[in-house]
């Protein structure tokens, strides 16, 4: 989806800037080998999603707490490990259980994530939202943008297109192919709030929606975007369209409805069921949700000169509150596309159907426009004084930062024989544990695309092996020798962990899996699960990704607890891009501290290969 819009903008001109999505890290970038082929064709061929072997499996979960926890802690965890691997114990049991699912499904952990780590969840969707920051677009006025627009829209109908008639490009990593039903459930998708759970609604393939909705000045407008014969409009007829929004949507007294999808998902629920009560409020709620996609016209946002402190990620990501953008949103829709008056440009996704998967598309040309086109229309809401009262309390708290660190890039780890993204990881772990003087669990997400239907993975990135290293990195009593040879094998267990969770090998994903067949099955909760070291393992305080893009694009979201950090990050061989945010409200967190430290760690990380830099093997 990104290289759709990137490959159009390119056209236009841009200037320098950042970008921002939750997205997988593909190891090699899926968008670099894209090759042509029906995309649903070969997914019968792509394997089913092993089931772990049991034992590896709580090797590694080991691995990951023994850091987390007292040496009394790990030893009481091991008693319980021993009884739940014993022969016929309850590990054996719901390994075979979990391995007859395995063989009725596609893919046995697909359904359980999104169901557990989306539609379960409580939280509020900029949680699960992830956004990119295109290159800034070198138009400063309502014309600019309107064309800019035009042209996003109109790449989405081409890609519509290409999944109607099934000629999308299968992508394929180190010349496998990867799963791309995700693709299928992009466009005209929701996720909508229910009670306890939600739902995902999917109306491409019943009604196969004609139109998109179109917000500005916290206004939303449908628009009918094929003519009756099917044909999609051109991109010179959209111009018309959103020019004629522009036009209709000046006042500034408007309910900021948009903002309601913010809420925790509990609120906005209640808030939901009588918003919907009111057939025109359902109209104009249905609408939104059957749509293709979501057009943000987005005002221009004040600059920031603050240092770490870059203006763009914010906006596409939430908007910048809600005296700017936040209620120009429909955070419930899977696609929302954003085009600033400045120039800033990007789009969000909802993970729980979007993993942030790049596509490439070739740029569009503009058309005339060859017929009259209906007005777009404006969707009406009537509003209760409760629910004017939860738009006026939904409030963000987010600190987000940019770190442009260009001493160096990925050119001197590599130098070294050392992988960069492990480099990276290592150095985030290190600056942590400078700040908080203990470890913590962190992950790095992972796609698991090369099975049918796969989704995201979760690569344990603490260690016994990391945790050795970043204790002995500022310890005065440690050669430096020693130091490198810790921070080689702690890179070593990351690299084979990744390796691991790409190959299907997941250790959380197979703890949950092991957890629901005890649920599904009714069989009492093993005491492995019901112990606090569970939570220490996986309730993760660093949550991490690499972007594998080239384009002048980066990844994040908001962090999934109150005290934890999100990290996301490219590579480059000149320098590493990070945004790193946490929630102001957790007084323990920092982040302009977190990357002022991962600056100076990444610098003295640099400096430990350079001194202990390897001789040649002379025999050789």
């Amino acid at each position: 989806m990104l290289r759709i819009l990137n490959r159009i903008i390119v056209n236009v001109g841009m200037m320098n800037s950042y970008g921002l999505v939750k997205s997988c890290r593909l190891v090699n970038s899926a968008s670099d080998t894209l090759m042509g082929g029906r995309y649903l064709n070969h997914q019968k061929g792509l394997p089913r999603l092993p089931v772990p072997p049991l034992r590896e499996t709580c090797e590694r979960y080991l691995s990951c707490l023994e850091p987390l926890v007292t040496e009394d802690e790990l030893k009481h965890i091991k008693r319980l490990m021993k009884e739940f691997l014993k022969e016929g114990g309850d590990g054996e049991k719901l390994q075979r259980s979990l391995e007859r699912k395995a063989c009725t499904t596609d893919n046995w952990l697909a359904d359980y994530g999104i169901q557990i780590n989306y539609l379960d969840s409580r939280e509020s969707l900029l949680i699960s939202n992830g956004g990119f920051v295109l290159p800034k677009m070198d138009f400063t006025d309502k014309q600019g943008q309107i064309r800019c627009a035009a042209k996003v829209i109109k790449a989405v109908l081409d890609f519509k297109t290409m999944i109607e008639d099934e000629t999308l490009p299968v992508q394929y990593m180190r010349g496998e192919p990867l799963c791309m039903m995700q693709y299928f459930r992009a466009l005209s998708s929701c996720h909508v709030p229910g009670q306890k759970t939600d739902s995902l609604v999917f109306h491409a393939k019943n009604s196969n929606p004609r139109h998109i909705t179109v917000a500005q000045n916290s206004q939303f407008f449908t628009v009918e975007v094929y003519h009756s014969d099917g044909t999609p409009i051109t991109a010179d007829q959209l111009c018309v369209q959103l020019e004629r929004i522009c036009n209709s949507s000046l006042e500034t007294n408007t309910e900021h409805v948009g903002i309601l999808t913010t809420l925790h998902r509990d609120t906005w629920y209640k808030y939901y069921n009588k918003l919907v009560q009111d057939p025109s409020n359902k109209k104009s709620v249905s609408a939104i949700e059957r749509s293709i996609c979501v057009l943000c016209l987005d005002k221009a946002m004040p600059r920031t000169y603050e240092k770490y402190s870059r203006f763009e990620p914010v906006q596409v990501l939430h908007g910048g509150g809600t005296q700017w953008n936040s209620a120009n949103r429909w955070f419930d829709k899977s696609l929302q596309f954003i085009v600033g008056e400045d120039g800033t440009c990007g789009f969000t996704m909802l993970h729980a159907i979007i993993d942030g998967t790049p596509y490439r598309k070739k740029p569009q040309m503009m058309e005339s426009p060859v017929a009259l086109l209906p007005m777009p229309q404006k969707l009406h809401f009537n509003i209760t004084p409760d629910i004017k009262t939860a738009m006026e309390e939904a409030k963000q708290n987010l600190d987000l930062r940019v770190l442009v660190f260009n001493h160096f890039g990925k050119q001197i780890p590599k130098a070294h024989q050392i992988s960069p993204d492990a480099f990276i990881q290592m150095a985030i772990q290190l600056a942590y544990y400078r700040i908080h003087q203990q470890c913590c669990a962190s992950y790095e997400a992972a796609s698991m695309r090369l099975f049918r239907k796969g989704r995201l993975g979760v690569i344990l990135s603490t260690s016994s092996a990391s945790a050795a290293f970043v204790k002995s990195f500022d310890d005065p009593k440690k050669q430096n020798s020693e130091k490198r040879n810790l921070l080689e094998n702690a890179i070593k267990v990351h690299m084979w962990n990744t390796n691991m969770e790409i190959r299907g090998r997941t250790t959380f994903g197979h703890f949950l899996g092991l957890k629901v067949q005890a649920i599904e099955n009714n069989i009492p909760m093993p005491d492995i699960y019901t112990d606090t070291s569970l939570n220490k393992a996986f309730n993760f305080l660093l949550s991490t990704s690499q972007v594998a893009f080239k384009a002048a694009c980066l990844g994040s979201a908001v962090p999934e607890k109150l005290n934890s950090y999100d990290f996301c990050y490219s590579v480059t061989s000149d320098n590493f891009t990070f945004v790193v945010s946490a929630w102001k409200s957790c007084k323990e967190n920092n982040v302009v501290r977190l990357i002022q430290t991962l600056e100076d760690t990444l610098v003295d990380m640099k400096m430990l290969l350079e001194e202990t830099k390897l001789e040649p093997d002379s025999s050789t």
